[in-house]
């Protein structure tokens, strides 16, 4: 009995221990099927977001699953130091209980209660270790207990990091693609010929932001599950209006525009289609079509009018086919983390982000000048 505590002992500081060392230190992708965070994750946000389903206030409920992410971090370093402490009360255990006592009786829970002790290196005195083999599994635990301990306070700052890097860019989307973000409100917002270098200024930035998402991301896949400060906005949204936009401008823009939408087109279907491969969110096909073919007509004659150069080819077909490369990628994604996909344009224009406030939501004087603005641009034409 007592080889098979050290053996259950062993094995499990062994699982505790390499999943903290891929899930902290490994800095690529981790496809195995086993592992004991993706299945705390799995089990953990299917329960959250069933209850968090039955909330019928939308803000509620989006404040309850913006929960998840910080909370599931630190449930999951108590799971991975309760591992640990319990691995090494089975050694004791396993030792013959080789402890001095002072009022405790001899047990396990008195073996678990010296391993938590010196797990968080409390050296509380009223149980010491008597052989010397307790005294190497004390020694050996110590040192564990503060390595585990410092690697997971060294992890956070650099997830966060990561986490604060991946937000400056969706907020800067904000007054670009509105709110929530859309492709028709990207390139209509850049479509004058002036704004046109920065539109693609604008791809080749998001193309860099995604390919830190994917490397960010496939390190530490909990941080899909942080969301964006407001509820339209998210990293899923913000993916798929580059993607859509991307392959809008590969079909219908000429020149550097088209070429530089290819390019952005590439990595940001890279990082969504390897997201969905390590967090195994197979892709889904859309509900309705996110672009009907009315749509997409009205789409390329309101950017025609407003002076953008596109190509006279009705390319429903070729558009459709890009569209199929990410759209089900991304359908999965939004089905797995709760977060809706944005339309390729909006039906009704609202007021973004930095237009709105607690009190007030009302046209602003820069949005009177930009409205002054393109009038002006109107008549130069």
């Amino acid at each position: 009995m007592r080889l098979v505590a050290a053996a259950a002992g062993f094995f499990l500081l062994a699982v505790v221990l390499w999943d903290s060392f891929e899930t902290i230190v490994l800095p690529r992708r981790v496809t195995r099927y086993f592992r004991l965070t993706r299945a705390f994750y799995r089990y953990t946000w299917f329960l959250w977001s069933a209850i968090v389903r039955r909330v019928k206030r939308a803000r509620r409920r989006e404040t309850l699953l913006s929960y998840f992410g910080p909370l599931s971090l630190l449930t999951l370093f108590a799971v991975w130091t309760l591992g640990v402490i319990a691995s090494f009360g089975l050694f004791h255990w396993a030792a013959d209980s080789a402890l001095i006592l002072n009022g405790s009786k001899r047990g396990f829970w008195t073996d678990l209660y010296l391993s938590g002790t010196t797990f968080f290196t409390l050296g509380m005195g009223d149980v010491t270790p008597r052989s010397s083999l307790a005294r190497l599994i004390t020694v050996v635990e110590s040192g564990t207990g503060f390595g585990l301990i410092a690697i997971v306070i060294a992890y956070l700052p650099v997830m966060y990091g990561a986490f604060s890097q991946r937000e400056v860019n969706i907020s800067l989307m904000d007054a670009r693609a509105g709110s929530p973000p859309t492709a028709a409100e990207l390139l209509r917002r850049h479509a004058h010929p002036e704004q046109r270098q920065a539109l693609t200024e604008h791809l080749s930035r998001w193309e860099v932001w995604s390919a830190e998402l994917m490397e960010s991301h496939l390190s530490y896949p909990v941080l899909c599950f942080f969301r964006s400060q407001h509820s339209n906005q998210s990293w899923l949204a913000a993916l798929t209006t580059v993607l859509d936009a991307s392959a809008f401008l590969m079909i219908y823009a000429e020149d550097k525009l088209a070429w530089q939408a290819q390019l952005t087109f590439a990595i940001a279907r890279h990082t969504v289609v390897d997201l969905s491969q390590v967090i195994y969110s197979p892709p889904l096909p859309l509900d309705e079509d996110r672009l009907p073919e009315a749509a997409l007509a009205n789409l390329w004659e309101s950017l025609s009018e407003t002076g953008m150069p596109l190509r006279a080819d009705t390319a429903q077909r070729r558009l459709g086919e890009l569209r199929s490369m990410y759209e089900p990628y991304l359908n999965g994604l939004s089905k797995r983390f709760l977060l809706p996909l944005p339309p390729w344009m909006l039906v009704h224009e609202g007021f973004d982000n930095w237009q709105r406030s607690a009190w007030k939501q009302s046209v602003t004087l820069l949005e009177r000048f930009q409205v002054r603005d393109d009038s002006e641009h109107e008549e130069q034409r």
